[in-house]
């Protein structure tokens, strides 16, 4: 799995005077430089430099200990440090490219607290594309504390223009908002919709991944890698003087993370570029992550799918069975005696249609929600025996449906919706996964819609983010795939845990049935969510106007036609949904071509253009071909783009498939307006290709003789 290119160099040195200057290191590039000191009272503290220039300024580390009077922020002397440089080459399982370089200076700084005599390490490694740190707490007598919050500082330049959303304990489905550093209190309070469960910090915290950009034109990322045993962070902003200080999700009692030593905390990672590419470009986040814990990962498997999904959505369809009961009791309720509703869309018939749908075109898998009992009073009612996750309704016939997707060569994913009721998912969780191989289903769509049972949990707390950790080891005990929606944002763990194949933990496309989300969502999104891992964001949306599906429901998207296609190469993900009604996609066939075309797995990733809020154009090579895509998503502003083909194989000759807006496409008022063109291209060849407001393109490109 990992080719290593480059052996540990270790240069080890100690120095165990009261008083020790700054310690620096270099990123391999010489572009960065690392310097971390003592303050006169003995606090940690860093400062990030690139190109000569301060990126983070001087920023103090450390935290505040629960029922102790000695907090872990200062008397600090340093008894130790060492470095050493790292350089590997290793292969995903999956991903955006088939090779992924690891490549990074390390600064190990050991403290000791003068009064306490207690031990922390402070681990720094700066790559050429950032600085990635942590705390670590090695065995020592000082075992057992609750931190009450986590000090880390980053100390911005300047006013940046960020592209941020809300700080909220329980829900990332936040649409984004662009705006200076300054006026994030200001628009803090409107920048806050409605959500199934929702905690939000106020008056200025956002969550990470955090995008800037510098009046000089630097983009700067913040995030965090290998969240594992610890709470998620947020970001507090000091807008007096630009400081960041981390914000941790607290539990039910307000504590942030109970800790037992040896442990480490996260990485905090800062991702800096001269281009906005150069943060789509960064594997940091991955490389800061352990590598792969699964020995045999030839069960694991990219997955292009549809699904008994989006009618739900749109409210053309319902998840539940009856309507006769306003509650029902799993175990107690006798379906067969209830009077089925008109809407219920998970039928034996229904789903066959999908099946024959996904056999006809060539997909993976079908997604079937609404299944199994317990619908009817599933959410909102802080219930904790929701689902058994293994019970069908009856007119769902488990065995039949098998077979026929036996027959026709089609997978079934599963789907456990939870409800918040983590308890109750853990304790059938074995009984669901074994229900899943005795069925053939490889992958699983898990969800957390609602507030969290226990009671008083947060979905980004350290008590859910041990819980979705221990479903995804217990999947691949399984050899099942995971799918989360409604968990904690990812960061990075899907190189360790590759049969992560599958988050939501953003604003994904079914809140454009619920009112919409900003034209421009898709062009921020891979900046910031998708810098954990990728989204199942569930593109493929060919009718806009939600209307023609339910009446009722006067919903609009904010795409074009050309945009959702181009989103099938910008939205990375080894999970990708074409997540329109079948008939749908029978009214455009010559467009739903590009999306039966276009791979779920790649060997080489290029970021051709980009501007966060405004575009982005991005080419990839298919893993198991010489075959070209590429995608667009456009903004607010119509634009011409050019895409440069310097990035093909010279000498050879391509035929490019040009998926694109109309001159008169527009995601308000003709969003199913594109065009089809083909053209001979080669690597010295250049397209300029019109994007339309809320559009974009897509492009496959095929090497000919």
């Amino acid at each position: 799995m990992k080719r290593l290119s480059f052996i540990w160099l270790i240069v080890v040195y100690y120095a165990f005077a009261k008083a020790c200057p700054a310690q620096t290191i270099t990123s391999p590039n010489k572009a960065f430089e690392l310097k971390v000191s003592l303050s006169q009272e003995g606090t940690p503290q860093y400062q990030l430099d690139y190109k000569g220039d301060a990126v983070v300024e001087t920023s103090s580390l450390g935290f505040e200990i629960k029922d102790d009077e000695k907090s872990l922020k200062n008397d600090f002397e340093m008894v130790g440090t060492a470095t050493s440089t790292f350089d590997e080459t290793w292969e995903p399982v999956w991903g955006e490219e088939s090779e992924i370089r690891n490549h990074y200076n390390e600064l190990e700084v050991d403290l000791k607290q003068k009064e306490t005599n207690r031990l922390m390490t402070l681990r720094f490694r700066l790559f050429d594309d950032g600085l990635g740190f942590r705390y670590e707490f090695p065995q020592q007598e000082f075992t057992y504390f609750i931190i009450k919050e986590e000090l880390t500082e980053f100390a911005m330049t300047g006013d940046h223009t960020a592209y941020w959303i809300a700080g909220d304990y329980d829900t990332q489905e936040y649409d984004y908002t662009t705006s200076k550093l300054s006026e994030i209190r200001g628009l803090h309070e409107s920048s806050i919709s409605g959500n199934a469960s929702q905690t939000p910090i106020k008056p200025t915290g956002v969550q990470t991944a955090l995008m800037m950009k510098t009046d000089d034109g630097l983009y700067i990322n913040i995030h965090e890698a290998a969240l594992i045993d610890y709470s998620a962070m947020h970001l507090m902003l000091y807008d007096e003087n630009m400081v960041f200080t981390s914000h941790l999700t607290p539990d039910v009692n307000g504590d942030k993370a109970y800790m037992q030593a040896p442990t480490t905390t996260p990485w905090r990672t800062v991702i800096v570029g001269d281009d906005a590419t150069d943060i789509l470009a960064s594997r940091m986040t991955y490389n800061l992550n352990d590598p792969v814990a699964i020995e045999d990962t030839s069960w694991i498997k990219p997955v292009k799918y549809v699904g008994v999904w989006w009618e739900m959505i749109t409210g053309k369809s319902s998840w539940s069975y009856t309507d006769e009961l306003p509650a029902i009791q799993l175990g107690k309720t006798d379906y067969s005696k209830l009077e089925p509703n008109s809407t219920h869309a998970a039928t034996t018939e229904h789903v066959k249609e999908y099946i024959d749908f996904a056999a006809k075109h060539g997909f993976d898998a079908v997604l079937v929600e609404g299944w199994n009992v317990g619908w009817e009073d599933w959410f909102g009612n802080s219930k904790d025996y929701v689902f058994d996750f293994v019970t069908p309704y009856p007119d769902f016939d488990v065995e039949e449906v098998h077979e026929y997707a036996q027959a026709n060569d089609v997978k079934m994913i599963m789907h456990h919706e939870t409800s918040g009721a983590t308890r109750n998912y853990e304790r059938h969780l074995d009984t669901a996964f074994q229900f899943m191989k005795k069925y053939d289903y490889d992958a699983v769509k898990t969800g957390y819609v609602g507030n969290v049972m226990p009671r008083g949990e947060h979905h980004y707390g350290q008590w859910l983010v041990n819980h979705y950790q221990y479903v995804l080891e217990k999947a691949a005990d399984y050899e099942i795939m995971i799918n989360a929606h409604e968990a904690v944002r990812p960061t990075g763990i899907a190189r360790t845990y590759p049969n992560l194949i599958g988050n939501e933990s953003a604003r994904g496309t079914e809140f454009q049935a619920f009112g919409g989300s900003k034209p421009n969502h898709t062009t921020i999104l891979p900046f910031t969510r998708l810098i954990g891992g990728p989204m199942d964001y569930t593109p493929g949306i060919f009718e806009m106007d939600i209307s023609k599906l339910n009446p009722l429901n006067d919903s609009h998207g904010n795409f074009t036609i050309a945009n959702q296609l181009g989103l099938y190469v910008v939205m990375y993900s080894p999970l990708q949904m074409a997540a329109d009604l079948p008939e749908n996609y029978n009214r455009f066939l010559d467009a739903f071509q590009f999306i039966k075309d276009v791979p779920v797995d790649w060997s080489k990733s290029v970021y051709l253009e980009a501007e966060p809020g405004e575009y982005i154009t991005t080419a990839r090579k298919d893993k198991n071909s010489d075959n070209w895509f590429v995608g667009n998503s456009n903004g607010t502003t119509p634009r011409t783009a050019l895409v440069d083909l310097d990035f093909l194989e010279k000498g050879k000759k391509y035929i490019a498939t040009i998926y694109a807006d109309a001159a008169d496409a527009h995601y308000k008022t003709n969003p199913q307006a594109y065009k089809i063109t083909t053209k001979k291209v080669t690597s010295k060849s250049d397209l300029k290709i019109y994007t339309a407001p809320g559009g974009g393109f897509g492009i496959s490109i095929v090497e000919v003789d």
